[in-house]
């Protein structure tokens, strides 16, 4: 199964955009990313559909946050890219006729849904603003800008 390494990218990208001044065009967003900005536009389109970042389309235009950071968890983050799945693990039947096999799957799923409260839970205690605490300033972007 392929890694979503979607949340670390985003947060990645709004760290940048709090420090810029003006909009960053999705093919901004794509060097800082090393992707392409179509992939750039879709991902950032349901943030915007979350109130997280806005968009102006045209010459000047981009994407910029709609809100400060400090006002944006983690977990508002992970939601508004869907809630992707955190595990690999699961049943390979929804409703098994087996009883051995309904016990087995309930305690995988209670584990796993145990494991995703927590993550959620861990998420929600933390702002975007609190990412960049003690690493926000010229040299933070200096280094990003030197890497791409």
């Amino acid at each position: 199964m392929r890694q979503d390494n979607r949340l670390s990218r985003v947060l990645h990208a709004l760290l940048h955009l709090d420090g810029m001044e003006g909009p960053a065009t999705s093919e901004q967003i794509a060097q800082m990313l090393q992707t392409n900005s179509a992939v750039v536009r879709r991902t950032m389109s349901g943030l915007r559909e979350a109130g997280i970042v806005t968009s102006v389309k045209g010459h000047g235009g981009g994407w910029s946050l709609a809100k400060p950071l400090k006002d944006v968890t983690l977990l508002a983050i992970y939601e508004a890219l869907g809630s992707p799945k955190l595990f690999a693990i699961g049943n390979d039947d929804d409703d098994p006729s087996c009883l051995l096999a309904k016990a087995a799957y309930a305690a995988t799923d209670d584990a796993l849904n145990a494991a995703r409260l927590q993550f959620q839970a861990s998420l929600n205690r933390i702002t975007v603003a609190q990412l960049a605490e003690g690493w926000n300033g010229p040299t933070a972007n200096r280094e990003c800008a030197e890497q791409v």
